[in-house]
C-alpha cells in the first residue's frame, strides 16, 4: 500500500490541546492512535477519543505525542488541503451540461477540475454523484457515518441516468440510497433538469422514487434548471420563461402532497424558476429550515426576509451614496430593495446589474461574475462613497490550485477591481453587512 503522507499543518488554534503538544505549522501529522490519516475526516473522528497518540513529523523526523482529551477539549488544528492521501477525487462522468467543460481557456488550474469526492459532499456540501465509490469507500461510510452527503441523482430510471452522465457503467442510483439508508445515512438530492431530456414524466417518476425513499435516506429533493455558459458546446439550451412556469406547476403538485402528508415540502424549486417565469418566491415556512438553500432554493425568500427585520432602523442611519453590482437575474428584487432603502433614508444608492461577457449573457448569475466584467460596466459612472459587490463572485478559502480568497474567477483581487474604479470597493455576502459597510448598525 503506498505511504499516506498526513496532513501538512498551517494553523495552531491558541488554548488548543495542539498548542499544548507543541504543534506547530509545517509539522506533519501522519496518524492517529495508530490510524493513518486520509483527510480531515479522520482527524476528526480518531482525534475524538480520550487518549490520543499523535505521529508527527517535523523535519522529515518522526515523533510521537501522547496526550488526553476532555469532553470540550478541541486540536485546534487546521491543513492545507482537506484531503492528504490523494488528490481530490475526480468525475468520470461525461455530462453534456459539465459546466466545467463550460470555462474558458486559460484560467487558473482548479477552475478544471471535476470535483466528484464523497468526502467533500460530507464537509461542504459539494454534490456527488456516487459513481466512482468503491468498496472501501462504502466500508469507511458504514464506519464513520458520514452524514448529511448531498447526491445529483438528475434521473432514477438507470438507462436515462447513465445516458444523462454520459457512462454507460454508472450504478444504480437508487439501490445506492438504499444501501445509505441501511447505514443510517441521511440524503440531501439534486435534479438538474435540461429541457426535453430528463423533466416532464421522467420529472414525476424521479421524484416519485426519491419520495418512496423519505427520510430513508432522502430528506430534500432539489430542483435546479441547467446553467449553460457561451463555451457551451453540446445540444442542451435553457428553459423559457413558459417551460420554468410549466415546471414550478409540476414541482406544487408535489410539495402541496407532501405538505399534507409530511407536514414538509420535501421538494424545492431553486430560486431562478421563480425569477425566470416572473413569480413571487414562496414564503419561509415552505422552505422547512432552508435545507437546499446553498443549492439556490431560498437565497431570495431569506434576502427579501432579511429585509423586511433590517428597514425599520434604517431610518436612524444617515444618509450614504454606494454602488451594489449583482447579477442580471437578482438585479430586479436589489432594485426594489434599494429602491425602499432609499426612501427611508435619503441614501444616495443605486443598482447596476452587470452583463456576464466572460462566459455570455446566457449566465446571469451574481457568483460567476468576473472583476474584468464588473470594471467595464462600472467605469465611468458615479459611484458614490463605495462599490459593493457581491461575495459569492469572489473564493473563501484555500484550496489545492485555488487562488487566495477574496479572487475572483479571472483572478482578480478587490484591491485591484478598487484601483481601476478609483473608489473603495468591499464584498458584502447580505444586507446585513451592507449596512455595516455603510457605516451604521444593526439590530442584535
Amino acid at each position: 500500500m503506498a505511504r499516506i503522507p498526513g496532513g501538512v499543518l498551517t494553523h495552531v488554534e491558541p488554548g488548543s490541546l495542539g498548542e499544548a503538544a507543541e504543534l506547530r505549522p509545517g509539522d506533519r501529522l501522519v496518524a492517529i492512535n495508530d490510524h493513518p490519516l486520509r483527510d480531515i475526516i479522520d482527524v476528526q473522528f480518531y482525534g475524538a477519543e480520550e487518549r490520543l497518540r499523535l505521529l508527527v513529523e517535523r523535519d522529515n523526523r518522526p515523533a510521537v505525542v501522547d496526550m488526553q482529551r476532555g469532553y470540550d477539549d478541541e486540536l485546534g488544528l487546521s491543513f492545507e488541503n482537506p484531503t492528504f492521501d490523494v488528490d481530490i477525487r475526480r468525475c468520470a462522468n461525461n455530462c453534456d451540461f459539465c459546466f466545467v467543460k463550460q470555462n474558458a481557456r486559460g484560467m487558473r488550474r482548479s477552475l478544471y477540475v471535476k470535483d466528484d469526492d464523497y468526502r467533500y459532499s460530507f464537509l461542504f456540501g459539494n454534490f456527488v454523484t456516487l459513481t466512482n465509490l468503491v468498496e472501501q469507500d462504502w466500508e469507511r461510510l458504514a464506519e464513520q457515518r458520514l452524514s448529511p452527503l448531498y447526491v445529483s441523482v438528475h434521473a432514477s430510471d438507470l438507462g436515462l441516468r447513465r445516458r444523462f452522465l454520459g457512462r454507460r457503467s454508472a450504478p444504480d442510483v437508487m439501490g445506492q440510497l438504499r444501501r445509505l439508508a441501511d447505514l443510517g445515512i441521511e440524503v440531501h438530492t439534486q435534479i438538474v433538469l435540461v429541457p426535453g431530456v430528463n423533466d416532464g414524466d421522467r420529472l414525476a417518476e424521479t421524484i416519485a422514487g426519491l419520495s418512496s425513499l423519505y427520510q430513508q435516506p432522502v430528506v430534500s429533493v432539489g430542483v435546479v434548471p441547467i446553467g449553460l455558459t457561451k463555451y457551451h458546446r453540446g445540444q442542451c439550451r435553457t428553459y423559457t420563461v413558459d417551460e420554468s412556469r410549466a415546471i414550478l406547476g409540476q414541482l406544487a403538485v408535489w410539495q402541496a402532497w407532501n405538505r399534507e402528508q409530511r407536514k414538509i415540502s420535501f421538494v424545492y424549486a431553486s430560486d431562478e424558476w421563480y425569477l425566470v417565469a416572473g413569480r413571487e418566491v414562496p414564503l419561509a415556512d415552505a422552505y422547512d429550515g432552508f435545507p437546499q438553500v446553498e443549492n439556490g432554493a431560498g437565497m431570495v425568500r431569506q434576502l427579501l426576509d432579511e429585509w423586511s427585520t433590517l428597514k425599520s432602523d434604517l431610518q436612524t442611519l444617515r444618509p450614504r451614496s454606494a454602488t451594489l453590482a449583482c447579477g442580471m437575474l437578482i438585479a430586479p428584487v436589489l432594485d426594489q430593495i434599494v429602491k425602499e432603502w432609499t426612501q427611508l433614508t435619503g441614501a444616495d444608492l443605486q443598482v447596476i446589474p452587470v452583463v456576464n461577457q466572460f462566459f455570455g449573457p446566457v449566465t446571469t448569475v451574481s457568483g460567476l461574475l468576473t472583476g474584468a466584467d464588473v470594471v467595464a460596466a462600472l467605469q465611468g459612472r458615479h459611484h458614490g462613497d463605495m462599490v459593493l459587490l457581491p461575495q459569492a463572485m469572489f473564493t473563501g478559502r484555500y484550496g489545492a490550485g485555488s487562488a487566495p480568497p477574496g479572487t475572483t474567477l479571472d483572478d482578480m483581487s478587490i484591491s485591484a477591481i478598487s484601483a481601476q474604479l478609483g473608489v473603495p470597493v468591499a464584498m458584502a455576502g447580505g444586507l446585513e453587512k451592507v449596512i455595516t459597510l455603510l457605516g451604521g448598525s444593526t439590530p442584535l
